[in-house]
């Protein structure tokens, strides 16, 4: 009787430990697949940081996975040129005009809508944190449908591994590191790998394009 009720114990606690762990969630790509876009049109992006700068590097960072995937993507100095001769000279302009208007304007499949929600380097005693913080949102260009959505938020701090053997030499170092960091923070690695996760690694990564290179 006793051995029969440790075996029940035994299975229930197997359950509940089964019925605990964490899963990855489903992202429900149906849409997209359906849509099946070969081609992407990368629009100016929303920024939301202090940095006037970032549209432009988060830009340069994007064309090339996306490319790499196996999707065309418009050249996006040219779109943002054609943008502007068409009155369209601010980002939030773009974000809000008529998706399948834009679509046909670059006969474009799908549209990459952007937003940077973070790019700052915070400075706390004696490290800088460099944070990047994205959403991506991809729309038809020929039904205005949503097609996927994605955020992403990275963040790097350098730490000093080498000790001198001198704490006060050591604080000096990291001082002075902490604060080029924060003086010129490189951006564009962080950039480059929030990208590379959102499309190739997370739950939210897209399906292949058609125009994928395979692998020699």
């Amino acid at each position: 009787m006793f051995a029969h009720f440790k075996k029940c114990l035994i299975v229930l606690g197997i359950s509940l430990l089964t019925g605990c762990a964490v899963q990855a969630p489903k992202v429900d790509m149906s849409a997209f697949q359906h849509a099946s876009p070969s081609s992407i049109l990368v629009v100016p992006v929303i920024n939301k940081s202090v940095d006037v700068d970032a549209p432009n590097y988060f830009l340069s960072t994007i064309s090339v996975p996306l490319a790499e995937k196996g999707y065309y993507v418009f050249p996006v100095n040219t779109v943002k040129t054609v943008l502007e001769g068409e009155g369209l000279y601010d980002a939030n302009l773009v974000h809000s005009a008529d998706p399948v208007q834009l679509g046909n304007m670059f006969d474009a499949d799908a549209i990459l809508y952007v937003t940077i929600n973070k790019w700052d380097a915070q400075y706390v005693v004696l490290s800088t944190t460099v944070t990047v913080s994205f959403a991506y949102r991809i729309v038809s260009g020929t039904s205005g449908e949503e097609l996927w959505t994605a955020n992403k938020t990275m963040q790097y701090s350098p730490q000093q591994n080498n000790s001198s053997g001198n704490p006060l030499a050591d604080l000096l170092v990291m001082a002075v590191t902490a604060a080029i960091t924060r003086a010129v923070p490189n951006y564009l690695p962080l950039t480059q790998q929030a990208n590379y996760q959102v499309l190739y690694i997370d739950p939210t990564k897209l399906p292949n394009g058609p125009y994928l290179k395979p692998r020699s």
